[in-house]
């Protein structure tokens, strides 16, 4: 800043003694010549020979010699700029970040520099992906991949064929098999659905025929006799109480009622249970609502008590009916 409007009193050929140098020298000897002078002395350097005003002159020497440089350049081209042979200064250090990217305040080229490197991610991820895509459904990839797939599908097969292979050896080795009826006799040919190998239709109906059935089955059937159970004992504790109920009947009502909502709390488990082991989804079932199994019994009770008025209103009509027809034939005798 102090130098910039300086201008050297040094002769040309003075100068290039100052530096060291002869005239018709490069660029490139020039600048060596000057940074080996200003570690020389520079006053500021750890040298012996630091002296300010030989630095001075080695400043001054050098700006006179580039300033001769660059006019005999321009006299020989006519086109290259000044600027290349005067000294450049280092970029700042911002601005060798980011990869160069971005323009305006460091903040600005971060969120910039951020976004190209999504951008770029972008276009990787795409095409590695179409790089797949390609290798995949080329025809040599496209077939081994099949080849592949069947494989697995024999490999699962056959591991499930030893699996059930094994179970019934292990089971024949047990003995579960002594007892079956028709052992040592040729199975019947019967009539099977065409969708299910021989074989399978054949185990199943083995099992069948003795009895065997699926826990869910029996959780199913469990289930539905208990809950007939609870419903037919509510309605018989209904009946017992009578019409209208006492302030004591209605307190035995109320425990009732309670014992009752404890059993559907249980039974709701083995709901919980049979939905566990259920190999059909349509088939789960829903819980059982206290409320609606009490109010389900009070009509119950109710069809029960209107049924049994009626019957009895019927009785006494037809002995009504019984006396006026033996009247009306004796008076009819009488007339006669």
């Amino acid at each position: 800043r102090m130098l910039s409007g300086y201008k050297p009193k040094n002769d040309i050929k003075d100068s290039y003694k100052v530096l060291e140098l002869e005239e018709g020298c490069s660029l490139d000897d020039v600048r060596n010549s000057y940074h080996n002078l200003a570690k020389k002395y520079h006053p500021d350097s750890s040298s012996g020979m630091a002296d300010s005003r030989a630095f001075i002159r080695v400043e001054e020497a050098y700006r006179v010699v580039l300033g001769d440089l660059a006019a005999k350049q321009k006299s020989d081209s006519g086109e290259e700029e000044e600027d290349q042979f005067k000294s450049k200064s280092l970029q700042h250090r911002h601005y060798l970040s980011f990869e160069g990217v971005g323009i305006g305040t460091p903040s600005q080229r971060e969120k910039q520099y951020m976004q190209f490197r999504v951008d770029r991610a972008t276009e990787q991820v795409l095409e590695y992906r179409q790089q797949r895509l390609e290798s995949r459904y080329a025809g040599s990839d496209l077939s081994r991949a099949q080849d592949v797939r069947q494989s697995k599908k024999v490999k699962i097969t056959q591991a499930v064929e030893r699996l059930v292979e094994d179970l019934i050896q292990e089971s024949m080795a047990k003995g579960d098999f002594d007892n079956l009826s028709g052992k040592g006799k040729p199975l019947q040919k019967f009539s099977h659905s065409p969708h299910i190998d021989p074989m399978t239709h054949n185990l199943n109906r083995i099992l069948i025929d003795n009895g065997y059935q699926p826990e869910w089955i029996l959780l199913q059937k469990e289930i539905r006799e208990t809950i007939e159970r609870l419903r037919k004992s509510i309605v018989a504790s209904r009946r017992k109480l009578g019409e209208p109920m006492t302030l004591s009947e209605q307190k035995q009502w109320g425990r009732v009622c309670e014992q009752f909502a404890e059993d559907i709390r249980k039974l709701n488990k083995r709901v919980d249970n049979f939905n566990l082991v259920v190999p059909i989804l349509s088939r789960q079932m829903v819980h059982f609502s206290t409320d609606k199994e009490i109010l389900r019994a009070r009509k119950t009770y109710e069809a029960v008590v209107e049924k049994v008025s009626d019957s009895g209103t019927k009785e006494n009509g037809g002995e009504e009916g019984q006396r006026f027809g033996w009247k009306s034939s004796l008076l009819k005798w009488l007339k006669l």
